[in-house]
């Protein structure tokens, strides 16, 4: 996650020492074992939806159950909020591996991101991660420059979402999230550049379950509307 106070991007993040402070772990860093799983069966899947929301301190871990009905499905995986303010690619590449195989730290994830104080610069390099800890060629990076994105564009995205929710391959997204049009619990008057992962689908609601490493609010997972994930992804990209 990084925020912005203009609407340029610049070199380096800007995080203030109160927000790093929030996303450092003292549970993490005591090594104290993760909470028991969460099951998203408990919760809807309408736009707004909590799965879990301000029930664990930041930086912990808990295991999300997946679920699998007529027109939806969740991934079963393991999330973690981020351990530093310029962590999220790292913690979303991470909860999109634990979906498959027993992750690597973030720390290691984010010497092999490339990631920097500023953050990691590209989906591209998550697309690599991705691929060279699963051993696979899955994994493909998508560009989305239009602002607001094509149909063509928005099209695709619910394709690749569904194929690869169904062959159990969570997407890792690079979102710009203006004031305005925020995910809950995002700080509305900042704009946040920041990866998350997308761990599910509700066709019939046509909405995204999203696992955030951010912990905007005490926001860890919840249901977004495509529609919003669409707008928030241009001038980014995503791995799928």
């Amino acid at each position: 996650m990084r925020r912005r106070h203009m609407s340029t991007v610049l070199a380096t993040a800007v995080v203030t020492s109160t927000a790093l402070a929030a996303l450092v772990s003292p549970a993490v860093a005591q090594g104290k074992p993760a909470p028991t799983s969460v099951s998203v069966t408990q919760f809807g899947t309408s736009d707004g939806t909590a799965v879990v929301s301000g029930q664990n301190e930041p930086g912990t871990r808990f295991h999300v159950k997946g679920t699998q009905a007529k027109a939806s499905k969740t991934l079963e995986i393991d999330y973690q909020v981020q351990q530093t303010g310029y962590w999220c690619g790292p913690a979303a590449t991470r909860i999109a591996l634990s979906a498959r195989i027993n992750p690597p730290s973030q720390g290691d994830l984010a010497a092999q991101l490339g990631t920097h104080e500023g953050g990691t610069d590209h989906i591209s390099q998550v697309t690599g991660v991705l691929n060279s800890n699963l051993g696979t060629g899955w994994y493909e990076t998508k560009e989305m420059p239009n602002d607001p994105p094509t149909q063509g564009q928005k099209d695709l995205l619910w394709r690749d979402i569904v194929l690869d929710i169904d062959n159990n391959y969570p997407l890792v997204t690079n979102i710009v999230a203006p004031p305005g049009n925020q995910p809950p619990g995002y700080p509305s008057d900042q704009t946040i550049y920041h990866y998350f992962s997308v761990i599910g689908y509700d066709d019939a609601n046509r909405t995204v379950l999203i696992a955030d490493p951010a912990n905007f609010g005490g926001n860890q997972i919840y249901w977004l509307s495509f529609d919003q994930l669409a707008s928030l992804i241009p001038p980014k990209g995503y791995a799928a």
